[in-house]
């Protein structure tokens, strides 16, 4: 990768998905092993009669092998080959738990703890602004909305709400490729991810919408009742850990590679 200028960057969202068409075999056969511990853990609950005094365990161990798995996930979109993610520290069929996994892990939380400082304000100024409007609340629980209060007031009150919800969307979308970034620069890449994206914001939800549409068909087997009990609970954990999980990282370490701009120096994983 060579340095580009940051704001020429765009990302090409048609190829961006087409490798990541491309790269699924190659992300299925190189995280194989992990891919089917995340899933197996996930369904012992499930499937098997689990003791109260170990019911507690099924889910930590669960969120471990997610964040292997997500590593493994990660090493493979960005690389071209096998090699390549081997180099970053792969391990046999996507078992490792190295620094890299320990950095996603640090990522992680900057980014969480960025977006609730964002959500907590946004939610500030939303009881202020709604507080203020001095609304008709006997209105409101009686649904006579022509009488809550002036249109205008409620006009202003659509749009704050809107942009509470639109701001963290936007945040989340901008922050989306601090997974592959972090794998990529051998460092942890919080908020400095939102660079990458930088000028590419609609490709990417663009791309992320297309990309869950393993995890929103399989909700609409499921709450239409095609899918109920046990069988839907398999299904459901195949389909996100078996497709959704891998095609969403695809998509991201495709991107990623689109709109990298910076190669750090060499380091060991």
């Amino acid at each position: 990768m060579s340095h580009r200028d940051v704001g020429s960057r765009r990302l090409n969202l048609q190829r961006a998905l087409g490798d990541a068409v491309a790269a699924m075999p190659r992300l299925w056969a190189g995280a194989v092993a992990a891919l089917l511990a995340l899933a197996g853990v996930c369904l012992v609950p499930v499937l098997l009669p689990v003791p109260d005094d170990l019911s507690g365990i099924a889910p930590g161990v669960a969120t471990v092998l997610a964040l292997v798995a997500t590593g493994a996930l990660a090493r493979l979109s960005i690389t071209p080959d096998l090699k390549g993610a081997r180099a970053l520290g792969l391990g046999p069929g996507g078992l490792q738990f190295k620094w890299p996994e320990l950095r996603l892990v640090g990522a992680a939380l900057l980014c969480l703890i960025f977006l609730a400082m964002i959500v907590s304000i946004l939610g500030l100024v939303v009881l202020a602004i709604f507080g203020g409007a001095e609304l008709d609340v006997a209105a409101i629980q009686a649904r006579d909305w022509a009488a809550v209060g002036a249109p205008w007031k409620l006009a202003v009150l659509a749009v704050v709400g809107i942009g509470a919800v639109v701001v963290p969307l936007v945040l989340l979308v901008r922050l989306s490729l601090f997974v592959p970034a972090t794998l990529g620069r051998r460092q942890m890449v919080s908020l400095n991810s939102m660079g990458i994206a930088y000028g590419s914001f609609w490709a990417l939800l663009g791309g992320l919408i297309v990309t869950s549409a393993p995890a929103i068909a399989l909700l609409g087997l499921i709450g239409g009742g095609a899918l109920t009990g046990a069988v839907a609970s398999v299904v459901w954990v195949a389909g996100v850990v078996g497709v959704q999980l891998p095609v969403t990282l695809a998509f991201l370490g495709a991107a990623y590679r689109q709109l990298e701009y910076w190669s750090p120096e060499e380091a060991s994983a």
